[in-house]
């Protein structure tokens, strides 16, 4: 397999740039995810990895090799697209060893390798069908096995699963992960689903506006997210946050007061729902309850501030707060996130405490 360098690759259209001097190496036999909203550049930046999209500035190399003025079919890389690519008129044995017939292998050959990757993805009993007559999920690993049977030396999915019912994806996740951990190939996956990215990636790459907002595991990016944008993209539900200040003694206020403005960041589930007043919390004005079987998610408010709560386990006859009741929140200071008001960059935490105001 191979690693791949990205050193300061910009993009730009007309010149708009839409990819500003992005640097990352992925290490060989590494999953790395491609994360971020629609418009971000992740799947441009896929694209001029595999030389579909020319480069503006800066280089790409794979393997050892600048590729830059290489061909895609030079750069050994396989890619599989959301929209899967098959010819509906070819069988599914003729469709993943298409490149196979196209590079010239004999017919024998072809035949034992194509039964080989077929076998490997569930697919032995179903060469003959055409792509028509196939699931989502089935054509989705046609696609997969199509690329699996070059050998690249990079595989690229480029939102491979967007196309596919909430079950469909989950199982092809399992199947997409446990498919690179048996061929220990190099991986870069696009998706703006931060389930898919969570669960598939060794490390997650955010990006932001052409921008690369940060690198890290999973639980490095969820844990210590580097920025604002960062902490409200990763999450479900969102993170809280309200406006605050940190004085100058390092004591952090919600709301206005004398010192540095800031943004104060919570994850529902962190945050402790309790229905007496105690020194500290907030009030709390519950709107809506959403039952998700394995707990509950409260919307509501404090004040003018929009809140959302998450409670997990089942509730107790009676515990559960309806619309309209009022409750009341503590913030731990172990779960609070801290960003710069302006910036939106991380700030460590001081040893201090959240004071309610």
């Amino acid at each position: 397999m191979a690693e791949v360098v990205i050193r300061g690759v910009h993009k730009s259209y007309n010149k708009t740039p839409t990819v500003h001097g992005v640097d990352l190496t992925i290490a060989d036999r590494e999953f790395v995810v491609l994360l971020g909203p629609s418009g971000c550049g992740k799947s441009t930046l896929l694209r001029m990895i595999a030389g579909l999209e020319e480069i503006t500035a800066g280089e790409i190399a794979i393997d050892g090799r600048v590729v830059n003025k290489l061909e895609p079919r030079e750069r050994g890389c396989a890619m599989v697209f959301q929209n899967y690519a098959l010819y509906p008129h070819m069988t599914v044995g003729e469709n993943i060893g298409y490149a196979l017939k196209v590079a010239g292998m004999r017919k024998a050959e072809r035949k034992a390798r194509v039964a080989e990757v077929a076998q490997s993805l569930g697919l032995a009993e179903m060469l003959e069908r055409k792509p028509g007559t196939l699931s989502g999920g089935q054509r989705q690993r046609v696609a997969i096995g199509r690329a699996m049977i070059r050998s690249p030396k990079v595989f690229l999915f480029d939102e491979p699963l967007s196309n596919l019912d909430a079950k469909l994806r989950a199982q092809m996740r399992i199947e997409i992960r446990r498919l690179h951990q048996k061929l220990g190939a190099t991986s870069i996956f696009v998706t703006h689903d931060q389930v898919e990215a969570m669960t598939l990636a060794d490390r997650l790459v955010v990006l932001n506006q052409g921008r690369i907002e940060q690198i890290g595991t999973p639980t490095e990016v969820y844990r210590r997210p580097a920025s604002r944008f960062v902490a409200g993209f990763i999450g479900a539900p969102a993170m809280n946050f309200m406006a605050g200040v940190m004085a100058p003694d390092g004591r952090i206020a919600i709301g206005s007061g004398t010192g540095t403005p800031v943004t104060i960041g919570v994850r529902p589930d962190e945050i402790k729902l309790v229905e007496a007043p105690l020194r500290g919390t907030l009030d709390f004005t519950v709107e809506l309850v959403e039952e998700l079987g394995t707990g509950q998610v409260l919307y509501g408010r404090s004040g003018e501030l929009e809140m959302t709560v998450m409670r997990n386990g089942n509730a107790e006859a009676g515990m559960l707060p309806k619309p309209g009741q009022r409750r009341h929140l503590k913030i731990p200071m172990a779960a609070v996130h801290l960003f710069e008001a302006e910036s939106g960059r991380r700030i460590e935490l001081p040893p201090t405490r959240l004071a309610a105001e």
